[in-house]
């Protein structure tokens, strides 16, 4: 069936794999918009209906009420297949449109691709029947700072500003709005690798990627999802490897990692640099952020002024800056943006002082080098008591493991095979208790070992899925316990 226009979806048959929790996230949203355009829609989940109550009772609620609302469609009631997968419904449909923690060579996709059946995310969907220009972010580390800070600038040029993808909402919400309205918004989608290796299908079909590319960095991640690291680098290549000439790339020229995909890009180059300042894009000079472009350069403003700290930080200011001035943001705009934003939830958010004790939240930080970012930023003066660890993505912790020991007093550690490894690197040169069940047991343990004047960092460098629902739900758990205190 050719679904590359969205009328031909009525009456297709599309398998939703992975319904997930987020009420604006990639299944709900995928879902909603399939309902609304008459696709007959399975949506199959691993985990049971206890689980997926919440989640059930929206994707029905959406269905009542767009029967009400477009009778001349046939709006068909939803199928719910939970605990399991079933091989036919997969085969047999016209189209999957996969959550993105499903994994690419999850035997029922294989089965699927192998059937000839048309393999989708909500983000490929998005790409292909959205008429305007869209900012893609992707990144290891500091895509989601990067993708907010960017849309906060957007957003004094466009109040109606779309930020979507890998922030928890799916942009399928905006879509047919976009579409009635034929006004052109500024979009800013954050992209993870997953996905990321949704996309080509959709890029081929209109001959060109993002309008900008950004990449903030590439650092070892997700190794039990990949074969190899060289697998996971070039998943985040594909956000520009369908670019056109005239379509702009971002890179980040202070990782090396990055500086070799040069001969890869097709669009045109800028690069971000707190060094290097001989080229096109923005970078540090002389204690200012400047923003080169046709040969022209314009003082941003000092970075003294920058609101956002720490020295990892600041690539996500200038990857933002400089995506934002190629989409035509006034300079003055941008620099108001930069004095203001100090960063989003989840990600070292201070959340309370206790005592003079201060509890900071980086929930987000699921691999050891973010980890490392936050123990510089903060450990500076050995203070801190950090709350990590749970399930291992066959990454290497030794060097986590050392600025631990550089920075923190005690270290708490929840149960997991990654707890295990961050405790053999640590050794005897810093106290750690293991084996934490809860949060609660952690911030408990944590409130009882700290001082005045420290800080209790939660930055886990592991997967959450054996004690939480995901990374979300874990710093959602610590603000909770920290509120208690």
């Amino acid at each position: 069936m050719d679904l590359t226009k969205i009328e031909n979806f009525q009456d297709a048959v599309v398998t939703v794999m992975g319904l997930g929790r987020y009420k604006q996230g990639s299944g709900l949203g995928a879902a909603k918009w399939l309902m609304r355009h008459g696709a007959q829609t399975l949506i199959t989940d691993w985990k049971d209906e206890t689980e997926l109550e919440e989640s059930m009772d929206l994707v029905m609620g959406f269905y009542e009420e767009y029967r009400e609302k477009y009778p001349d469609r046939t709006i068909y009631q939803p199928v719910f297949v939970l605990g399991e997968h079933r091989k036919d419904d997969f085969i047999e449909a016209d189209c999957i449109v996969v959550n993105p923690g499903v994994p690419s060579d999850s035997e029922f996709i294989v089965a699927a691709r192998e059937a000839g059946v048309s393999i989708e995310s909500d983000v490929s969907l998005f790409f292909r029947f959205c008429p305007f220009p869209i900012m893609a972010v992707t990144g290891t580390k500091g895509k989601t700072t990067t993708t907010k800070m960017l849309g906060e600038m957007m957003k004094l040029d466009d109040e109606k500003t779309i930020v979507a993808g890998n922030v928890g909402v799916s942009p399928l919400e905006f879509l047919d709005e976009l579409l009635a309205e034929n006004i052109e918004r500024k979009i800013v989608i954050e992209l993870s690798s997953w996905l990321l290796e949704s996309l080509p299908p959709a890029f081929k079909d209109m001959h060109e990627g993002p309008d900008i590319s950004v990449l903030t960095n590439v650092f070892p991640d997700h190794l039990n999802r990949y074969h190899s690291f060289g697998d996971y680098v070039h998943s985040k290549e594909i956000i520009f490897e369908w670019q056109s000439s005239e379509q702009h790339t971002i890179l980040n020229w202070d990782q090396e990692i990055v500086r070799f995909m040069e001969e890869k890009v097709k669009g045109k180059l800028s690069w971000c640099s707190t060094t290097y300042q001989e080229h096109e894009g923005c970078f540090v000079k002389d204690g200012q952020i400047v923003w080169r472009h046709d040969g022209a350069e314009q003082v941003v403003v000092p970075v003294s002024e920058v609101a956002l700290k720490g020295d990892h930080n600041m690539e996500n200011v200038l990857t933002s800056v400089c995506a934002a001035a190629l989409r035509g943001v006034s300079i003055e705009s941008i620099a108001s943006v930069v004095r203001s934003f100090k960063g989003v939830s989840d990600r070292q958010e201070l959340v309370r002082e206790v005592d003079e004790i201060s509890y900071v939240n980086d929930t987000t930080a699921s691999n050891p080098g973010a980890v490392i970012a936050a123990l510089k930023r903060f450990g500076a003066d050995g203070d801190i008591i950090l709350i990590a660890g749970g399930e291992n993505k066959k990454l290497e912790y030794n060097e986590m493991a050392d600025e631990v020991a550089k920075t923190c007093k005690n270290v708490v550690l929840f149960e997991g095979d990654a707890s295990d490894l961050i405790e053999k690197g640590i050794g005897e040169r810093v106290p750690v208790m293991s084996g934490v069940a809860s949060m609660e047991q952690a911030v408990q343990a944590a409130r009882k070992l700290a001082v005045s004047g420290d800080i209790v960092l939660l930055s886990p460098g592991a997967a959450s899925f054996n004690l939480f629902k995901n990374e979300f739900d874990r710093g959602e758990q610590f603000r909770e316990e920290v509120r208690k205190l």
